[in-house]
């Protein structure tokens, strides 16, 4: 009871404390200016404005707001204490330099877009490679805040035509975003769109499949790794996708054993959600927003259902960061050596590079290896461990001994003093996951000491 007490009281005095700052004529902090139209309070993007206080706990700025109808008849008004949130307005700054902040965003005041594609993103840096702050939708506004100068993606060879743009999001984001799938619009007083006939909506639009030819589509085990963490190197690559190129009028399908491109010529719907290209042997079927089925009919004249899924994230980064567990591990395993030695198996030298010397493992021949294997070759990371597993193992090594086409896994764990590996021949392999042990699979003790 004392707490509450105590709380509301707190709250009350600084609510109070608030309001006498707000109704007295207390010190302007500095000065603002707008970056997104208030039309409640006749306030466009562009105007200055005194502030008063920062709340760092609301998040707002308390502004002072004239009366432009008082104005505008003669009449002086006191500034309306109003609140806006942070994002909306520049840090404050003395009146001395206001100028020069207003300048910065003069050029493209009043100055908004609508985003033509689902999922456009807005990057930190203007580059395309830069890293992804925001992910637009559909129709949504941005405002303009002022033009950039960066590199134009490419498509086909060829850089896309446009700029790069500082843009602000409702909920405050700012990041670029590259110009070719934005239309430009200015604002009234009012916050209301003027002029640019292009923004008028087509009734015609389809808009199922307006969301598949702006997208990227992967197959959708590539989803599954992604999602499981299993990811198969060999079979995930950027390549195998279905895609439109808007710009030069093509659709491709790429796959392991297939590689196709198109003229595109446009669609003709054939059912609810359900789209044939025309002269290109391929029909559509919009699933959800991020599934789509393709049925390709090939060159034998069999059609075939592939299912594609949109990725969040870039598939590249995806690849590398892959890319670099593998490397991890394997420097780990070697920073725990890099020298073996088993008074049963031998002597086993793993190199920084990869490679690596087996001498004296002939009670692994010819069960584990086989005969004809000799004692270099190259080892690597190239499995995982399930769940199942992961408690008891570090991770999986593969060997390819020269002499030897099969390859040979161990999982492994590192201890002190000692490396464990278990022979990993008869264990249950699910892509690139290793989920269950062999039934009676072969213990390796090495000291690296």
């Amino acid at each position: 009871m004392k707490k509450s007490f105590l709380r509301f009281t707190t709250l009350l005095l600084l609510t109070l404390s608030t309001a006498l700052l707000v109704s007295c004529k207390e010190k302007i902090m500095g000065y603002s200016v707008v970056l997104w139209n208030v039309p409640e309070y006749n306030l466009q993007d562009g105007d200055v404005v005194p502030v008063f206080i920062r709340s760092n706990i609301s998040h707002v700025y308390v502004i002072g707001v004239e009366d432009k109808t008082a104005v505008a008849n003669g009449i002086k008004k006191d500034l309306e204490k109003v609140e806006l949130p942070l994002w909306q307005l520049t840090e404050p700054v003395k009146k001395s330099k206001i100028d020069s902040v207003q300048k910065k965003y003069a050029e493209y005041a009043h100055n908004y877009a609508s985003v033509k594609t689902d999922g456009l993103p807005a990057r930190a840096e203007p580059v395309n490679t830069s890293k992804q702050v925001y992910r637009l939708r559909k129709n949504e506004v941005i405002k303009v805040l002022y033009q950039g100068s960066g590199q134009a993606p490419m498509t086909g060879g060829k850089p896309l035509e446009g700029e790069w743009y500082r843009i602000l999001a409702d909920d405050g984001t700012q990041g670029w975003c590259f110009s070719h799938n934005l239309v430009f619009f200015q604002t009234d007083k009012y916050g209301k769109r003027i002029g640019n006939a292009d923004l008028e909506e087509d009734d015609e639009e389809d808009v199922y499949f307006n969301n598949i030819i702006n997208k990227t589509w992967y197959p959708d085990s590539f989803r599954t790794m992604i999602q499981t963490g299993n990811i198969d190197l060999a079979k995930i690559h950027p390549s195998y996708n279905f895609v439109f190129d808007t710009e030069n009028q093509k659709v491709s399908l790429n796959l392991s054993k297939i590689h196709e491109s198109w003229d595109y010529e446009g669609y003709t719907k054939t059912n609810e959600k359900q789209y044939t290209l025309k002269n290109i042997p391929i029909i559509i079927i919009y699933k959800k927003s991020d599934f789509i089925v393709v049925r390709y009919t090939g060159p034998d004249g069999k059609p075939q259902e592939l299912n594609f899924v949109r990725i969040d994230g870039d598939l590249n980064e995806i690849i590398a960061d892959e890319k670099t567990r593998r490397t991890e591990a394997y420097n780990s395993v070697v920073a725990h050596g890099p020298n073996f030695k088993s008074s049963n198996y031998g002597t086993l030298v793993l190199n920084a590079d990869g490679s690596f010397k087996w001498t004296n493992y002939k009670l692994l021949v010819p069960s584990i290896i086989s005969a004809s294997a000799k004692n270099t070759g190259t080892v690597s990371v190239r499995y995982a461990v399930g769940k199942s597993l992961a408690d008891s193992y570090d991770g999986v090594l593969t060997f390819k001994f020269e002499g030897m086409t099969q390859e040979v896994n161990f999982l492994y764990k590192k201890e002190a003093g000692r490396l464990r590996l278990e022979d990993a021949t008869g264990a249950t392999i699910s892509g690139n996951l290793i989920t269950a042990k062999g039934s009676s699979p072969i213990t390796l003790s090495f000291s690296n000491k």
